[in-house]
């Protein structure tokens, strides 16, 4: 009997083991929060929107991630002053998030409203001191305040927090305004470390060493820019320019013909075809470059 009653026992103790738990329900300012990520991250913003509405008809207007899902689009669609409303909204329903700040700010940063931006990105950073992005963003606001000391301390701050190359990028920009190229090379130098095949860092390393005399060093970095990628303006230009004022004019020439294939209406490059056909002695040639010149100038 005994035994029997103890079988009993375990039997059920296995069945309640085995038994399927029922997922419990989320609560409803979440429950269609899955689904409106879903919609957004596949950029199926209709129907991104219409689960949006039903949510927010659903808590009467209070969920968060609904609203700054619905600002995300919004953004998206140009409607920067609608977002920044509903952006505001979430930074009101979550004031402890430093995400709805940056959010905010951004919109009034796209909005040209620089100082306001700013002081909202400010306020962001007292809530996470560690975050790049916010003080990237803070020396971006800077520099269309034309607060360059303030831009570069900024910047500088973000690459401490995480290296990567945008800041340093628009760092070495700055450093170049204030004529200190030297620094300017160094920066340059620590993002391409992070981004080797940055074409548009490549050229800029080419035509600095380039402005200081340094041919070997411009051509090599010239020259890796044009195999990462063989259209780039700039970089075809600048390896003309050293071929050019080395007596290779047909190179430079060849260089050329790339270039005015995708920019026709550069004069700079058509003036630098009728100097290499005047070093060639084609002086019609020479002409007809001119007036190609003249008529894209007019």
């Amino acid at each position: 009997m005994a035994e029997d009653q103890q079988t009993a026992v375990s039997q059920e103790s296995i069945v309640k083991k085995t038994r399927v738990k029922k997922a419990p329900e989320l609560p409803i300012l979440e429950r269609r929060n899955w689904l409106i990520h879903l919609h957004y991250v596949r950029k199926d913003y209709e129907s991104c929107k219409a689960v949006i509405k039903e949510q927010l008809q659903a808590t009467q207007g209070v969920c968060e991630y609904a609203v700054y899902v619905q600002a995300l689009i919004l953004r998206l669609e140009g409607k920067i002053q609608e977002s920044l409303e509903l952006f505001q909204t979430c930074a009101i329903l979550n004031p402890s998030s430093p995400d709805n700040l940056k959010q905010v700010a951004r919109s009034l940063f796209l909005l040209g409203k620089h100082k306001a931006a700013v002081e909202v990105y400010n306020e962001a950073a007292r809530l996470n001191q560690k975050d790049w992005e916010i003080c990237h963003n803070l020396g971006i606001c800077y520099l269309f305040l034309k607060d360059l000391s303030k831009s570069k301390e900024q910047l500088s701050l973000a690459l401490q927090l995480h290296r990567q190359d945008l800041s340093a990028i628009t760092l070495g920009k700055i450093q170049l305004q204030d004529g200190d190229t030297e620094a300017a090379i160094q920066t340059f130098m620590q993002a391409l470390q992070l981004s080797p095949e940055n074409t548009e860092l490549l050229t800029t390393l080419g035509l600095l060493y380039l402005q200081n005399g340094m041919f070997q060093k411009a051509f090599e970095y010239l020259g890796n820019a044009l195999t990462y990628d063989p259209s780039n303006y700039k970089g075809i230009l600048a390896a003309g320019c050293m071929m050019q004022s080395h007596g290779d004019y047909d190179v430079a020439l060849s260089k050329y013909r790339i270039a005015a294939s995708s920019v026709p209406e550069s004069s700079p490059l058509w003036n630098n075809i009728g100097m290499c056909f005047y070093g060639k002695k084609k002086y019609v040639a020479v002409w007809k470059s001119r007036k190609s010149i003249t008529m894209k100038q007019y």
